[in-house]
């Protein structure tokens, strides 16, 4: 009887593992490919605009795409490291974000069109993931925030909810091994922004998105437990001179919430 020998057996497993890893790391290849060719940076690289009569033309690609994450069961993604969860989240949120506007585009100025006196576009019931129909608000407020196992206020400048008021979709996936630097390049993206983030004299006049969220950024995130605390970790960013960042730290700043602009964050 023939017998195939050790060494043809563990290079069969090696290739296989290899298929399994690749299989993983690829997961967000199509959604990769539909940002880079589709979502183009303004604003000096803070903001984006999203091409969505372009994408709109590659449904099926995006659908395929949205199939393969519903493809995935609560018991596969359980047994994923933490940063490869995040990312697989904040994908799927923005993936689905894109695919709601879709429906109407381009018969709506912005993502609250999709909404009704009674409900919010973002608790519409129209995902399926993890073995659930869900909706953005699930994903984000349960799934990602309500979960107490990433406790990292930097998600509310990746995750998009297709408005100029937001902070910019990237233009690439995010994914398990680089998600640290992502994350970390979107926060300076926004905070430098100061159309959006202004240092002026003793005050600051911030984004919404810190009187929305302001729990999140006091949760001990690189040991900040205050908004100011924040703030101070990105000092540069701010464009905060050394008096007001000694006004930060002692509490004597003013912070101020701007007004968010829900604008659909279409290319023209």
């Amino acid at each position: 009887m023939f017998k195939t020998p050790l060494k043809a057996l563990l290079l069969g497993s090696a290739l296989l593992a290899t298929s399994f890893v690749n299989k993983a790391q690829n997961m967000h290849d199509s959604w990769n490919a539909l940002l880079n060719n589709h979502v183009v940076a303004i604003n000096h690289g803070h903001s984006t605009e999203v091409n969505y009569t372009a994408i709109k033309a590659k449904r099926n690609e995006l659908k395929a795409y949205l199939d393969s994450l519903s493809s995935v069961t609560q018991n596969e993604f359980d047994t994923w490291e933490k940063p490869k969860q995040l990312a697989f989240l904040i994908n799927a949120y923005n993936a689905f974000t894109v695919e709601l506007i879709l429906t109407k585009y381009p018969a709506l100025k912005s993502i609250k069109d999709l909404g009704s006196f009674f409900s919010s576009p973002w608790s519409k019931e129209f995902i399926f993931l993890l073995g659930k129909t869900r909706s953005l608000d699930n994903i984000e407020h349960d799934l990602i925030r309500g979960s107490g196992k990433y406790n990292d206020p930097r998600i509310h400048f990746a995750v998009n909810c297709a408005s100029i008021g937001c902070p910019a979709l990237r233009e690439e996936a995010y994914t398990a091994t680089d998600l640290e630097s992502q994350l970390q390049e979107q926060t300076m993206r926004f905070l430098s922004d100061m159309t959006r983030n202004i240092a002026q004299d003793n005050t600051l006049s911030m984004s919404s998105i810190f009187k929305w969220y302001g729990d999140d950024f006091e949760q001990g995130f690189k040991g900040a437990n205050t908004l100011q605390q924040f703030f101070m970790l990105y000092p540069k960013a701010l464009k905060l001179t050394p008096a007001q960042q000694k006004a930060l730290k002692n509490n004597n700043m003013e912070v101020k919430f701007l007004d968010y602009n829900w604008d659909l964050n279409a290319r023209q």
